[in-house]
């Protein structure tokens, strides 16, 4: 038992992830800064105000996170399904709805007389696509990291990918248009859902059961996906680097900006987990299950965002700084609540009906 507790850890990039983020953000900053002339060449191959650099890297970093999700899983949670009502409640009937209070009380209050009034727009347009879009891959690390139930928390990423369909567009343009005035036109967040989530899901799910049928789930779920994985956290840094690179000039004069974005997000972050973790309490949800409920609603679909964000607002907006801060400070207040998760298994130490 202990030798298999031991395994599980973060490999480097994943333990390491905000100092590559940090790394491929002063990187792609300096970029744009010393090479303005290279960013505007790559800023200019874009078509209906999409960049195609972005947008092809933003596709191939979110596919392999797609081919995970089995929908076979989702029969299984019949006779517990608990955690799985917990999770949609506080995805969706909650986090997106704070997340827009906290956006807007940061940037129209407490920072109204450092940021300018354009800019704490976009920052907050930014948050909220961040919370409108819960994590669908990265929730099975802290599920595995806090020895949870993985199986159930695959389940609950497959359901988590259809109702992203249906409810994303309509919330983010009624959370969007209440919180700042933009005037979001319901036809381009529903066409970039279909386009970011709808068609390569429908890929990935085709291309898993394949694989499955001809070479076996066992060949699937471990050499196949060892190898693919690899493909998203390149994607990643990529991305990052292609978006500070297009944002060099707007970072290096207000440097400061990241930081008083964290702030809202991280405050975020413990309250949808605690939210999540006291429902689980209250519903008696025992530790295997309620760990991924309470983390799905904490963590991020920061592909999504990102994607949407660069739709609707341009490469060089401030909406897509905000999700990409999302990255910066996941990956450590998440490793600190699979600590307190871990901390905390008696509590859903329920006693067997």
């Amino acid at each position: 038992m202990q030798m298999a507790e031991e395994k599980r850890k973060l490999n480097l990039f994943d333990r390491y992830l905000p100092l590559w983020v940090g790394l491929c953000m002063a990187f792609g900053t300096a970029l744009g800064f010393f090479l303005p002339g290279f960013a505007q060449a790559l800023a200019g191959l874009e078509v209906a105000n999409v960049s195609i650099p972005v947008a092809a890297v933003l596709l191939l970093m979110m596919y392999p996170i797609m081919l995970k999700a089995d929908f076979g899983q989702i029969v299984s949670v019949r006779a517990n399904s608990k955690p799985l009502l917990l999770t949609l409640v506080v995805n969706w009937a909650i986090k997106p709805f704070t997340m827009a209070a906290i956006a807007w009380l940061f940037m129209r209050l407490f920072y109204s007389s450092v940021i300018p009034a354009n800019l704490q727009s976009e920052y907050i347009s930014g948050m909220i696509l961040l919370g409108l879009a819960p994590c669908t891959a990265m929730v099975l690390v802290w599920t595995y990291l806090a020895k949870a139930n993985v199986s159930y928390a695959l389940a609950q990423v497959a359901v988590n990918d259809m109702v992203i369909l249906l409810l994303f567009a309509p919330l983010g343009k009624l959370l969007l248009g209440a919180a700042t005035d933009f005037p979001v036109p319901f036809a381009t967040m529903f066409f970039a859902v279909i386009f970011y989530v709808a068609l390569p899901l429908a890929l990935a799910v085709s291309m898993r059961r394949f694989l499955v049928r001809i070479k076996g789930r066992e060949w699937f779920e471990g050499s196949f996906s060892n190898r693919i994985k690899r493909v998203t956290p390149a994607g990643l840094l990529v991305t990052l680097v292609l978006l500070f690179m297009f944002q060099g000039d707007a970072i290096i004069s207000n440097p400061l900006h990241i930081l008083l974005i964290a702030v809202p997000l991280v405050l975020q972050t413990y309250l949808i987990f605690g939210v999540g973790w006291l429902g689980a309490k209250t519903l008696k949800i025992p530790f295997s299950e309620a760990a991924p409920s309470a983390f799905i609603g904490a963590s991020n679909f920061f592909e999504l965002s990102v994607a949407v964000a660069l739709i609707l607002f341009g490469i060089n907006s401030g909406a897509i700084l905000a999700a990409v801060v999302g990255v910066l400070v996941e990956v450590p207040v998440m490793l600190s609540l699979v600590k307190i998760m871990e901390a905390s298994r008696g509590a859903f130490a329920f006693p067997a009906k």
